[in-house]
């Protein structure tokens, strides 16, 4: 079972096809949307399965509690958490990780959501690694970290072509000053087969249960505007030659804007359009190595980076021929909006 973003509740089932290589499966697949926090919706979603991979980003830790605890009663014995590399780092963007590894015990600082909340579900689900399941057998959980993920169905990369466009085909800015290793989804996602897989096995599991990995590939170290920048330039999009203002006034400038917003909460719910985590997470140079995956798991990525920067840059030219259509039919929709909106409207029409 696979539960994305807390969605768990019977609502169809039907055929799918699933493409792997060169090959075509069809398998049924039964879709599900609910709440995490519905414990009865997650019993009912548990029978009679065998493993749980858990996908959620930003949640309630409450969710993840329920979430195991309803495996244990369905004796659901494999528990995979998708954690991220945003509970290990970076915490500064003075501090440099080159080829972390998971014996150096690198742990985030910040509240902010997404890692706070992610550290505190995946101290959860290995803390329950080793549980007796109502059948008297063990629960066995890993974590997965992977690094920032690109790919086909990025929401990040979806929304950079949209800005990206109406910005005449310039690339904003995000994060000249890093250096991270990203990894490619197919990469990710064949990575938790691996970790199911060794889970199941009786002779693996007791060793690998109750650990975590990093997940990466061979995706050249680079910044996140190089990589948006080789992803996105067969489609003319470059990069912006403008200066920006430097890291550590802008760091100050994101405190302030902080402060200002818990100034106002009280009458009003102020949202700065950025802070110090975006600011160090976008600016940092941290990069960690897959060998323990590689070793406990048996890890390769099936995807090397030119197949996988292939398949991301096609996908790219998809969404910008989509979105260059929608715009231009808006546009033809303006044209005639405008012969005839002046009788409803006083004024430019936005």
């Amino acid at each position: 079972m696979h539960l994305t973003d807390a969605k768990i509740n019977k609502r169809l089932i039907k055929e799918r096809v699933v493409k792997n290589g060169g090959l075509q499966t069809k398998i049924k697949v039964t879709l599900l949307e609910g709440d995490i926090l519905d414990a009865q919706c997650l019993r009912k979603a548990c029978q009679g399965i065998s493993v749980v991979i858990h996908t959620a980003a930003i949640i309630d830790i409450l969710g993840t509690r329920l979430l195991l605890e309803a495996c244990i009663q369905a004796s659901v014995p494999v528990f995979i958490y998708t954690s991220s590399v945003a509970v290990a780092a970076p915490n500064s963007y003075k501090e440099i990780i080159q080829n972390g590894h998971e014996e150096e015990h690198h742990g985030t600082t910040w509240t902010a959501p997404y890692p706070y909340s992610k550290k505190l579900a995946e101290k959860a689900v290995l803390a329950a690694n080793g549980s007796t399941l109502k059948n008297g057998g063990t629960l066995w959980t890993c974590s997965l970290r992977p690094m920032y993920i690109y790919g086909e169905g990025s929401p990040v990369l979806s929304h950079l072509v949209v800005e990206t466009l109406r910005n005449n085909g310039i690339l904003r800015g995000v994060g000249k000053h890093s250096e991270v290793n990203p990894v490619y989804v197919g990469n990710v996602a064949w990575a938790h087969i691996l970790a199911s897989r060794s889970l199941r096995d009786p002779k693996k599991a007791a060793s690998i249960g109750g650990q975590f990995y990093y997940i990466s590939d061979d995706t050249p170290h680079q910044s996140y505007d190089d990589l948006n920048y080789n992803l996105t330039k067969k489609w003319g999009f470059q990069p912006d030659s403008r200066q920006s203002l430097p890291l550590s006034l802008m760091y100050w400038l994101a405190f302030l804007l902080e402060a200002m917003s818990v100034f106002l909460s009280p009458i009003y719910k102020y949202q700065p359009p950025f802070d110090r985590y975006l600011l160090t997470l976008t600016n940092s140079v941290y990069t960690f190595s897959y060998k323990k995956a590689q070793r406990d798991l048996g890890y390769k990525s099936l995807n090397t980076w030119e197949e996988a920067k292939e398949k991301t840059v096609e996908w790219i030219g998809s969404l910008v021929g989509k979105t260059q259509v929608s715009t231009e039919e808006k546009g033809s929709l303006m044209g005639r909006w405008q012969g005839w909106g002046p009788w409803f409207l006083s004024g430019a029409i936005c």
